[in-house]
C-alpha cells in the first residue's frame, strides 16, 4: 500500500466522496484532462481539515478544484490528490447588515442569484461566471466593471497542515487576476461578502443585461476556459489576437474561437497538447507582430 492508497483509507474513513483516478475532463470547463490519482470532495469543513491533515502527515500536496473553470489538465496520468469543493462547501445564508456569507463551493451564479432574491445589489458582474466563490476568490473574478475585490470583505480558510485562519480586507491581496491565495498554500472554505440594498427587479434586469452580453460576444457554446490571457499592460488581448489575423487558427481540436479571439475553444477532441501548442502560437505571432508578450490566464495541471 503506498502514501496514495494510505490517504484513499483515510479519506473515505473520514466521510468525503472519494474517486480513484478520475479523468480530469469531468471536472473541468475545457473538457480536457487525465486521471488523477485521487480527487475528493469534502462535504464540511471539518471533513476538509481532517483531509489536509491527512496528506501533510504523509507528504501529499493537495490541488485545490472548484468548478474547473480557469483550469488546464494535462493529458496525462498525474500522481496528484484533488480537493473539489464544488457541491461540497455549500453555505449560502444572509447575514445582518447587508452581507451574505458564502462557502467556497458555491458556484458565483448561484451567490448572484441569491443575492438579488433579497434584494442586495453589487454582485450583478458575478451572474454568468461560471466559477466557485473560492475558485473566483483566488484570481479575483470580475467582469463587465465588477470585481470580488469590491465586495468580498473577508475569507476564511485552512492551511494545508490544517490551521484555520482568516484574511480581511487588503489583507486578502485582491487585485487583477491575482490575491493572497495564489500560491496555494491556504485552502478557502468560506467569505463574507459586504452588499447594498437594492431594487429586486432592477438587479434582476441588470443581470439579464450582462448575461446577454455574454451570451452575444462569447462562444459560450464550446467548451473553453474563459479568456486564455491576461489583460496586458497596453490593450487587450482579444484585440491584438485579431489585429494579428488569428481568429479560426487551429491546432488539433483547439481553436481561436472566430466570435471572440480572447478564447480558445475545444471544437472537439482537443488536447492539452493541442491547446499548448496553439496558445504558443498565438504568443509568438502576438510578440513579432506587436512586440507585446501576453501571458497565460489559464492554470495548469500536470
Amino acid at each position: 500500500m503506498d502514501r496514495f492508497d494510505q490517504l484513499q483509507q483515510l479519506l473515505t474513513e473520514a466521510g468525503l466522496d472519494v474517486c480513484v483516478n478520475e479523468p480530469m475532463s469531468r471536472h473541468t470547463s475545457f473538457r480536457i484532462g487525465g486521471p488523477v490519482r485521487l480527487l475528493a470532495t469534502p462535504h464540511s469543513k471539518e471533513q476538509l481539515v481532517s483531509a489536509l491533515k491527512s496528506a501533510h502527515a504523509l507528504g501529499i500536496s493537495p490541488v485545490p478544484l472548484g468548478n474547473g473553470t480557469n483550469l488546464l489538465c494535462s493529458d496525462e496520468p498525474m500522481e496528484r490528490f484533488v480537493l473539489r469543493t464544488l457541491n461540497g462547501l455549500d453555505t449560502l445564508e444572509l447575514l445582518e447588515g447587508n452581507r451574505i456569507h458564502c462557502g467556497a463551493g458555491v458556484l458565483l451564479s448561484k451567490l448572484a442569484s441569491f443575492a438579488q432574491a433579497h434584494g442586495l445589489a453589487g454582485l450583478e458582474f458575478a451572474s454568468g461566471i461560471p466559477g466557485t466563490l473560492g475558485g473566483g476568490t483566488v484570481m479575483n473574478a470580475g467582469a463587465y466593471n465588477g470585481e470580488l475585490k469590491d465586495v468580498l470583505v473577508e475569507t476564511r480558510f485552512v492551511t494545508l497542515d490544517g490551521e484555520s485562519g482568516v484574511l480581511r480586507g487588503a489583507e486578502q491581496g485582491l487585485s487583477y487576476r491575482t490575491s493572497a491565495f495564489v500560491a496555494g498554500d491556504k485552502i478557502i472554505t468560506d467569505g463574507i461578502l459586504q452588499l447594498t440594498p437594492g431594487d429586486r427587479a432592477a438587479i434582476k434586469a441588470k443581470m439579464a443585461e450582462l448575461n446577454q452580453r455574454r451570451r452575444d460576444k462569447q462562444p459560450l457554446e464550446f467548451p473553453s476556459a474563459g479568456s486564455t490571457f491576461k489583460r496586458p499592460e497596453v490593450g487587450f488581448a482579444a484585440a491584438l489576437i485579431d489585429q494579428c489575423g488569428l481568429k479560426g487558427l487551429t491546432v488539433g481540436g483547439a481553436q481561436v474561437s472566430p466570435k471572440h479571439a480572447g478564447f480558445v475553444i475545444n471544437v472537439g477532441g482537443a488536447t492539452c497538447a493541442d491547446v499548448l501548442a496553439l496558445t504558443e502560437q498565438i504568443h509568438k505571432t502576438v510578440l513579432e507582430k506587436t512586440g507585446i508578450s501576453l501571458e497565460l490566464e489559464i492554470k495548469r495541471l500536470s
